[in-house]
Order: structure tokens, then C-alpha cells, then sequence
């Protein structure tokens, strides 16, 4: 058991170093409408793609910080919220990176299928 254990906890670690790769495409591609950090975690988990708000927030600010999104607050409501929206340099990158998504996908594909081999 013990081992079944240690291979499930390298399964899982290594399992999220491949997801971590794809955080910023799959949070671009959500963010043509303005979304708060919680809206944001609800529409990428109902479309398959779990996230947890200590890995999002920091991402969040860091594209913005980048020149990727652009933020606005809402203080209408029960509590202020920021709003992220993907902005022109924000698209150009997720055109940008779905292109190289494709690209690798396409390339794994003929990698884990063996073919031309």
C-alpha cells in the first residue's frame, strides 16, 4: 500500500506540472467578458478545467502586471470586486499561445499514437 501511495502522490505532482503549463491559456481564453476571480474559477471548472484561487488570483495580477488584462472595480453590491478582461496585448498572446497549443498537441499526438514511426 505504501507504495501505491508514493506512485499516486507522483502521479498527482506530476499530473499538475503538466496542467500548470496551460493555466495561462485556459484563463485568457475565458476572459473576453469581464470576470471576477470567483466567476472566473466557476466557468473554467463547468467547462472541465478545476483551479484553485491560490494559483489564480497571483496569475490573475501577474498578466495583468504584464500588459495582458486589464482590471476594473465594481463596488456595486454586497462587496467591491475586481473585474478582469483580456485587453488587444492580451489576445495577441492567447493567439499566440493557442497557436503553439495546436502546434504541440498535434505533435504529441503523433508521439503517443507512434506515428511515422
Amino acid at each position: 500500500m505504501i507504495v501505491q501511495a508514493t506512485e499516486q502522490e507522483g502521479y498527482e505532482k506530476l499530473s499538475q506540472e503538466l496542467r500548470r503549463g496551460v493555466v495561462i491559456l485556459a484563463a485568457l481564453s475565458q476572459l473576453q467578458t469581464p470576470q471576477y476571480g470567483y466567476s472566473l474559477i466557476d466557468r473554467l471548472t463547468e467547462r472541465g478545467f478545476s483551479i484553485d484561487q491560490g494559483t489564480l488570483y497571483p496569475l490573475l495580477r501577474r498578466l495583468e502586471s504584464q500588459g495582458f488584462l486589464d482590471s476594473m472595480w465594481n463596488v456595486e453590491g454586497s462587496r467591491p470586486r475586481r473585474y478582469y478582461v483580456i485587453n488587444q496585448a492580451g489576445r495577441t498572446l492567447l493567439a499566440q499561445l493557442s497557436h503553439d497549443w495546436q502546434s504541440l498537441a498535434e505533435v504529441m499526438q503523433r508521439l503517443l499514437t507512434n506515428e511515422g514511426a
